[in-house]
């Protein structure tokens, strides 16, 4: 076991504290990343104001890059000293769900309670999200992690385990988002963002941003969007529909709030797919009407981490970036040292933060 910092959450809605916690060596199958960036997600959020409960005291943060400084037993395709993105997309490879290609859906499950992580007496400490990531150092299975290229920074690259691929993925893989098709993106924070970049570059016609706050359309528009509509004027489907001259042929709600699913239906064509990317509080339940699905022939589809699959998706996204494709260091609101990640937190919290990156 070795030492180090680490932002611990001891009670849902609580401040995190700053404190020294224990790791071990990795194992079977594992890498030790230390880690220079995580970037901070609504979903570690979401978890540490308890609304989708949980174990404490955990360690959140889900979304980095690190350099790799220990390799466990059988670890195959990570060597010390590569720089990694490390996600929390856990797989073992095998499940039908792995077989299929679809990683994020593993049916292997993973008890955090039982991770690499300890408090420094030695107790209980929960590994949120099979990473832990507001540490020092991460010891994680070696499917959870891609090995990085020259040419891109940690910050950036922090980025690329989460909200990217999240957004992204949302469009080319569980939306399968042709050229020519229209597409409306609500919510336009860190995961909506992306979600209107993919679609630029999968080949939209028109990409329509909805939001409740005029400034973050503006950025919406600097993405990729071709129409912007607020989401505080009286029923924005219609100025949504005109921009198109119809409905979309996909909507992507990236914001965990059920009432907006419950508008999602009416900015759809005939034919058309909303995809259930933002997560709302557990318990939290929205209502349609079954006909008017079924006449249209339209459908509901979840996204769970934009259903990548890392190794094959990460490589493809980089090169984007590289190429200056894709935008990850303009989504970068600002960077913020661990001992700083309350006031992250709250900085996140306000809407007005794209993403707020913690550096080691």
């Amino acid at each position: 076991m070795s030492r180090i910092k680490a932002a611990v959450c001891h009670e849902f809605g609580q401040p995190f504290v700053i404190e020294d916690i224990e790791i071990r060596s990795p194992i079977d199958g594992e890498v030790e990343v230390t880690l220079a960036a995580c970037a901070i997600c609504h979903s570690d959020i979401t978890y540490a104001e308890g609304h989708w409960g949980g174990s404490l005291p955990a360690v959140y943060g889900h979304e980095a890059a690190g350099t790799v400084t220990a390799v466990g037993p059988n670890t195959k395709g990570v060597n010390l000293g590569d720089n990694v993105v490390v996600t929390l997309i856990r797989s073992c490879g095998t499940c039908p769900s792995c077989s299929a290609a679809r990683p994020t859906n593993c049916e292997e499950g993973y008890d955090g309670d039982l991770g690499p992580i300890k408090t420094a007496e030695g107790g209980k400490l929960h590994q949120a999200m099979a990473c832990g990531g507001f540490a020092e150092k991460v010891v994680v299975d070696s499917s959870q992690v891609v090995t990085l290229p020259d040419g891109i920074g940690m910050e950036a690259a922090s980025l690329l385990a989460c909200g990217v691929i999240t957004g992204i993925g949302a469009v080319v893989n569980a939306a399968k988002v042709r050229p020519g098709q229209d597409v409306v993106v609500i919510g336009a924070g860190g995961v909506g963002l992306n979600a209107i970049q993919g679609a630029a570059i999968a080949g939209a016609r028109r990409i329509v941003a909805v939001d409740m706050e005029p400034s973050k359309l503006d950025v919406a528009r600097e993405f990729g969007a071709t129409d912007a509509v607020l989401a505080s004027t009286d029923k924005p489907w219609r100025e949504a529909k005109a921009a198109m001259g119809r409905g979309a042929d996909a909507v992507l709600v990236t914001v965990g709030v059920a009432p907006v699913y419950d508008q999602a239906p009416r900015y759809l064509a005939k034919g058309g797919n909303i995809v259930m990317v933002g997560m709302p509080a557990s318990g939290a339940f929205s209502s349609y009407e079954a006909a008017n699905f079924a006449a249209a022939g339209q459908g509901m589809i979840g996204s769970k981490m934009g259903d990548v699959v890392i190794k094959r998706d990460i490589p493809w996204m980089v090169d984007l970036y590289k190429q200056g494709r894709l935008k990850l260091d303009e989504l970068i609101s600002g960077t913020w040292t661990l001992d700083q990640i309350n006031d992250a937190i709250t900085d996140t919290k306000t809407g007005a933060a794209k993403r707020n990156v913690i550096v080691f």
